[in-house]
């Protein structure tokens, strides 16, 4: 019979080794630490979060108390101290490659006490006095600064000297207040007083560049029009397209009204009548074929260029309407996305005051739709405005060729009648002129519109050799004596 084997003896387990009192406590010690840490850190994150919230919640703390006729940006600043901080910044002098200036010193006179000046684009391109001569912007013209200088620019411009009316105001000061002052409470009755007054005697009435106030609700802080140039200007373009009675502060979205608070003032214009009302040329739109028709039908000249006796129009300064014609206005994005872009400071996203080009700060301006590198992007802006540079002096060249042509045409006898004939000189002169200026005058160097700038640049240039097409029927040039080129010198034997 066989039997199971017994299971072999298995070893005692070791014993544990006494535990020490001293190690447990200090591990007790040690979680009670951690979890005050780790309350005290949670506790600081809420409290923290809460007030984020509280300061995203109200994003200004009313240190004064801003009215209807609260003008002084200063003022504003207490409630607002992050945007006016950086509007003050406006102040600042940065070129890029083709805007703006380096500071130029000069010595200040009784008539002109600033200190600091742009560089004169006149100086920089004689061309333009030929483009402009008989009016004021042939006397002076400089490079644009910023808005912290808009308003003592245009008070000491040697272009004062020829007399300007108050309606140039509109664009250089903090005009909201000034108007209502003058109208009694009506901003339209001021803007037509003060429009046909003398400068010298209007500006008494301001006394500040652009504030808060020229774009914002005082109570709300919700963007707003205050030019009546531009209210008039949109509701003309709005009828146009069929909306009839438009109210831009009733009807324009937030989005619209991110670029016409800009549109305000960086617009082309005229001024009408004996009144001297600004007036946008909009009634049948805002390219430039569409303007150039408006001032047509209304026989309006700005003035008689002192060298050819053409009837002549000067563009000012339209952004907008350039804009209005580009990829950036058709995909919805607004003057401010770029020009003002947001910024995070604390818990705050807030809209940079510091109004400037895109290039001084394409991360924040550009990098934001747009992945590609700073460099990258940059090289994009620069082959666009390189090539339109290029374009324009080309039509400057020819705009002065023609010049020249017609006061020679003229000093042979040529009548001012058969220059000023249909398709004649004049006409090519006025119109081209209008358009190369529409883009000297824009302050992208093409960049708003790329292809719309060039467009109108070539246009320009058609119509300049048409010009002088118009002018050899007129006045063919003088047949030049035959020259006999001198016989050509043998050729010396090979080898000498």
């Amino acid at each position: 019979m066989s039997t199971t084997p017994e299971p072999a003896p298995q070893p005692a387990p070791a014993a544990a080794p006494p535990r020490s009192r001293g190690c447990g406590w200090m591990a007790l010690l040690l979680a009670v630490v951690a979890t005050a840490i780790a309350t005290v850190a949670v506790t600081a994150l809420l409290f923290d979060i809460k007030g984020k919230k509280a300061e995203e919640a109200n994003p200004f703390f009313r240190v004064v108390e801003l009215t209807d006729d609260t003008e002084d940006p200063a003022v504003w600043g207490k409630n607002f101290p992050i945007q006016y901080d950086s509007y003050q910044r406006t102040s600042e002098m940065r070129p890029t490659r083709f805007g703006g200036s380096e500071t130029v010193r000069r010595e200040p006179t009784s008539d002109d006490p600033r200190t600091v000046v742009s560089t004169s684009r006149i100086d920089e391109d004689p061309r333009l006095k030929s483009m402009w001569a008989g009016y004021a912007f042939a006397i002076d013209y400089r490079e644009r600064r910023g808005h912290a200088y808009m308003l003592e620019d245009q008070l000491y411009t040697q272009r004062q000297k020829v007399g300007q009316p108050g309606t140039c105001l509109h664009c250089h000061g903090s005009m909201y207040v000034p108007y209502k002052k003058a109208g009694n409470g009506d901003v339209t009755k001021g803007f037509e007083t003060l429009n046909p007054m003398p400068y010298a005697e209007a500006v008494k009435h301001v006394n500040h560049p652009i504030s808060c106030i020229d774009c914002h609700d005082s109570q709300t802080m919700a963007l707003r029009i205050t030019r009546p140039g531009f209210m008039e200007g949109i509701k003309a373009l709005k009828a146009k397209e069929g909306f009839q009675n438009y109210d831009v502060n009733r009807d324009a979205t937030r989005q619209e009204m991110r670029s016409y608070v800009c549109a305000q003032c960086h617009v082309e214009y005229h001024f009408a009548g004996e009144e001297k009302r600004l007036t946008f040329p909009w009634h049948g739109g805002t390219t430039a074929d569409e303007m150039l028709a408006w001032y047509d039908a209304q026989k309006y000249t700005d003035w008689t260029h002192a060298e050819t006796g053409a009837p002549m129009l000067k563009a000012q300064h339209p952004e907008f309407e350039t804009w209005s014609q580009g990829t950036h206005s058709k995909a919805g994005v607004a003057c401010a996305d770029c020009h003002m872009p947001y910024e995070r400071v604390g818990a705050q996203k807030v809209s940079d005051h510091h109004v400037r080009s895109p290039l001084l700060n394409v991360n924040r301006a550009c990098q934001t739709c747009h992945k590609g590198s700073e460099e990258e992007l940059v090289a994009r802006v620069d082959l666009i405005q390189d090539r339109t540079d290029k374009l324009e002096s080309t039509a400057l060249d020819a705009l002065v060729d023609l010049i020249e042509d017609v006061k020679a045409a003229r000093a042979a006898g040529i009548t001012d009648e058969q220059l000023g004939q249909p398709g004649g000189p004049w006409e090519m002169q006025r119109k081209a002129s209008f358009f190369i200026d529409l883009v000297v005058s824009e302050n992208s160097m093409g960049f708003h519109a790329p292809q719309e700038s060039a467009r109108m640049l070539a246009q320009a240039i058609d119509w300049l050799r048409q010009g002088q097409k118009a002018l050899y029927r007129v006045a063919p040039p003088a047949p030049q004596a035959a020259t006999v080129a001198p016989a050509a010198a043998p050729a010396a034997p090979a080898g000498t």
